[in-house]
């Protein structure tokens, strides 16, 4: 899986982020941060936030108004199947689960739809062991 994910960074850009913190203190804030920093296109999918990271927040998947390349999850692994399914609805070419959260159902969904699929891997982590930078 680790070289799914490597090539996942190294082809694409945008990534929308379902569950960016407005917390810069947890993961789910840092993790996409660092992403950002690297150069890639990083969009917030938040209930409530206007801005997160400078860009504009969006309720859902389907508000963002540009293609994205890479769905990343920062939710239980419960919320992960209807994540999948909506990524499946916009596009996306892939589904990336951050690590420790694992769902078989996600997977299927997202296969069975046509997307890569990273499940329990922190992309931060990938990135800078891979190298992967768009800027």
């Amino acid at each position: 899986m680790i070289e799914l994910a490597e090539r996942l960074l190294a082809e694409h850009r945008t990534i929308a982020v379902v569950g960016l913190s407005t917390n810069p203190e947890k993961a789910a804030h840092s993790v996409p941060a660092a992403m950002q920093a690297a150069g890639f296109r990083v969009l917030g999918v938040h209930p409530s936030a206007d801005t997160l990271l400078g860009e504009p927040a969006y309720r859902k998947l389907a508000e963002i108004p540009e293609p994205i390349d890479i769905v990343n999850v920062f939710r239980p692994a419960a919320e992960a199947p209807e994540i999948a399914r909506q990524a499946v609805a916009v596009g996306a070419k892939a589904l990336w689960l951050q690590q420790d959260i694992v769902s078989p159902e996600a997977r299927r969904i997202a296969e069975e739809g046509g997307l890569d699929y990273v499940e329990d891997q922190c992309m931060a982590v990938v990135r800078a062991l891979s190298g992967a930078r768009k800027n």
